[in-house]
């Protein structure tokens, strides 16, 4: 069966292919378009579906349109009510709701020779919770949805057996954790459905003293829901001007909500582990993307695993509805990796930088003279492979540096054009992990906190956040052979197991997809060299 998902109501639009039961391709909109998360998540930009993706999903596969045996589109209209009956401030919503409708049609326009009658529409969180719970490396599981909104409701709970769903649980909206989380990153001045993973970076530097009144409007419910009400977020701490500088209070009004997010998070995984006995809880949906709550859930739950799918976000429902069609008709097969997305033979790569004038080296092993460049303090930006499904630079689209230099935090963020408070993530083999870093392992999807070890944080300060974390990625050697061997090869040099890993990327642009973005990133940021596949392009040799 030949299935291709799509997400494009709300946010971060995408498509993925799944066939025979196997996971095929799957990318971001935003990737092709180079627009940030691909469009605005407003009613307006609702019709817009995610063409180039979709069409570069089939052309892997070498399908056409009308070789497909569904289309499933993560949202079902057929469920939703006006927004105004669900208690929501969206007065345009009908638009959102007109365009979801006539979904089928838009998709025969954009995919020629689709015929609409394949299109399947699927309940928004039953596609995140198949993201998780389908795809996870686990056929029975728990899992956990909450995110911004669906067609009326903000969360999901239930249990996988042999792949199949039953929902145990939900949480009827205008009662959202999604919203909430939101809400408060617009109030400190940040861009809402896109920055809410600086919120938890600032919380760091704060204390939650606000808890308290939080959960007059945010509590759980008793019987496996919550209640989320609005929050008069300007009585507690005065809006930051967008773009303005953050203050202590900021500070402590993130380190509150992060910390009333984490109670309820850890008593509705608490509730369904009591009725599931599960060993394993899958998550999904943005909420799931927050990894502080994320290593909470690891320690303070009785699961012993904790699986979070790498595209929680909207992204990844174009995953999950399609696994849960074709789940319908034939078994599916686990996620094998992250990197799903475009990708380049070494002649296609040489063709690109003959194209450009660009002067390049092939050395003997990119992934020692990488290894070199880092060890003498060099940025390197590395593209290696398939890109990356979701908002986490996974060693295929990374930019990399020295973690012993404490000022390349700064530095990289320099680069990047972020704030100072963000930190940057250390890429660590799989077998020295346990070294360095307490914490759920492995962690190969950097969506997880971990201490660092207090003999470490000396000789890797750049890695180490202001409360003595880090979101470690692990890698294995078996499914990531070229990553392990620079990272020994800067070991070798440096006597440090440990890289900078931070997405190939400058702020408020999509990461880093093909070569002409790569190009042209290594051209307009202070990157020492570009590692395209085999090939090494340097900045002195370019702008001599």
């Amino acid at each position: 069966m030949r299935v291709l998902g799509i997400n494009a109501l709300f946010h971060d639009p995408a498509a993925a292919l799944v066939m025979d039961g196997r996971i095929v391709a799957a990318a971001e909109e935003e990737r092709f378009s180079r627009r940030k998360h691909g469009k605005r998540p407003v009613p307006f930009s609702a019709w817009e579906l995610p063409e180039l993706a979709a069409r570069w999903c089939l052309d892997q596969a070498g399908l056409s349109p009308s070789d497909l045996d569904a289309v499933a589109y993560s949202y079902d209209p057929r469920l939703a009510r006006p927004a105004d009956r669900l208690g929501l401030h969206d007065p345009w919503d009908h638009l959102r709701q007109e365009y979801a409708r006539r979904a089928p049609e838009f998709l025969a326009e954009a995919l020629p020779g689709l015929d609409p009658d394949k299109v399947r529409f699927v309940a928004h969180h039953v596609a995140h919770a198949a993201s998780a719970g389908q795809a996870a490396p686990y056929p029975d599981n728990a899992v956990l949805v909450l995110d911004g909104r669906g067609e009326c409701g903000s969360h999901l709970a239930g249990h996988y057996t042999n792949r199949e769903l039953t929902v145990l649980g939900s949480q009827s909206l205008p009662d959202s954790m999604g919203l909430f989380y939101e809400d408060l990153t617009q109030h400190l001045g940040f861009l809402r459905s896109s920055d809410e993973f600086k919120v938890m970076a600032l919380a760091s530097y704060g204390k939650p003293r606000h808890l308290d009144r939080l959960r007059e409007y945010v509590h759980l419910d008793g019987d496996g829901g919550f209640r989320a009400r609005p929050v008069p977020w300007a009585s507690l701490v005065p809006p930051r001007p967008k773009d303005g500088g953050w203050t202590q209070d900021h500070a402590d009004l993130a380190a509150s909500a992060q910390a009333c997010l984490e109670e309820v998070l850890l008593g509705l995984a608490r509730w369904l582990h009591d009725r599931t006995g599960q060993d394993v809880l899958t998550l999904a949906g943005g909420v799931a993307l927050n990894c502080v709550a994320n290593t909470r859930l690891h320690r303070e739950t009785p699961f012993r695993h904790i699986w979070v799918q790498p595209a929680a976000g909207d992204a990844g429902t174009a995953l999950g509805a399609a696994l849960h069609v074709a789940q319908q008709r034939e078994d599916v097969q686990p996620m094998p990796t992250a990197a799903l997305g475009r990708g380049w033979s070494d002649a296609e790569l040489r063709d690109w930088l003959e194209r450009a004038a660009v002067p390049y080296e092939e050395p003997d092993d990119i992934a020692e003279t990488v290894a070199a460049e880092l060890a003498g303090d060099g940025i390197v930006a590395w593209f290696q492979g398939r890109s990356e499904y979701g908002p986490r630079a996974l060693g295929h689209r990374s930019l990399l540096a020295h973690p012993g230099r404490a000022e390349n935090l700064e530095r990289l963020n320099a680069v990047k054009g972020r704030e100072e408070f963000r930190p940057v993530a250390p890429m660590v083999l799989a077998e020295r992990a346990a070294e360095l870093f307490d914490g759920p392992l492995p962690s190969p999807y950097m969506l997880f906190v971990h201490d660092v070890a207090e003999e470490w944080r000396g000789r890797i300060p750049a890695v180490v956040h202001v409360d003595g974390t880090a979101r470690i990625q692990t890698v294995d050697r078996e499914d990531e052979p070229l990553v392990a061997r620079m990272i020994d090869g800067f070991e070798r040099l440096t006597g440090l197991p440990v890289v900078v890993n931070t997405s190939l990327n400058t702020a408020g642009r999509p990461m880093v997809d093909d070569p002409r973005d790569a190009l042209e990133c290594f051209g307009s940021a202070p990157v020492d060299l570009l590692a395209l596949g085999p090939f090494a392009i340097r900045r002195k040799r370019v702008f001599a």
